[in-house]
């Protein structure tokens, strides 16, 4: 049953029993990650201009993530020899496959913004009372 009372028709997988599975939705469900594939979605970038649209990641992190992105598959990277060395990033087909479910998130938060600050403050409200 739900949390109305009614039965669900429909059984949902079970994840924890799927080891691939975790990993890649811990992947791609990481901020930096999903901040990352929105940026190339935009077209190829080189990774200082990665970096400076992706606010507030180290240039560590951008370099992890992006590796970590690059070994599943879903970004690609070129290196041009040239001085000082040119790097850029875009998104393979299988990164780009996964724009209009993350597109479909960032709408379903946009159109749902002012119903969860709602709701965080009212629970804070309630917090408050109980605590104080």
């Amino acid at each position: 049953m739900d949390n109305t009372g009614t039965e669900r028709t429909t059984e949902l997988p079970l994840l924890e029993d799927c080891m691939i599975t975790r990993q890649i939705l811990d992947r791609v469900g990481d901020k930096w990650s999903m901040l990352i594939i929105v940026n190339l979605g935009t077209g190829q970038l080189r990774f200082k201009e990665l970096q400076r649209r992706s606010s507030g990641i180290s240039q560590r992190m951008l370099t992890q993530t992006l590796r970590h992105l690059e070994r599943d598959g879903m970004v690609w990277r070129k290196a041009t020899p040239t001085v000082p060395l040119t790097v850029e990033y875009g998104l393979t087909t299988l990164g780009l496959s996964l724009l209009g479910p993350l597109q479909t998130l960032v709408d379903w938060v946009d159109s749902n913004r002012g119903e969860i600050v709602e709701a965080r403050s009212s629970y804070d409200g309630q917090q408050e009372n109980i605590q104080g």
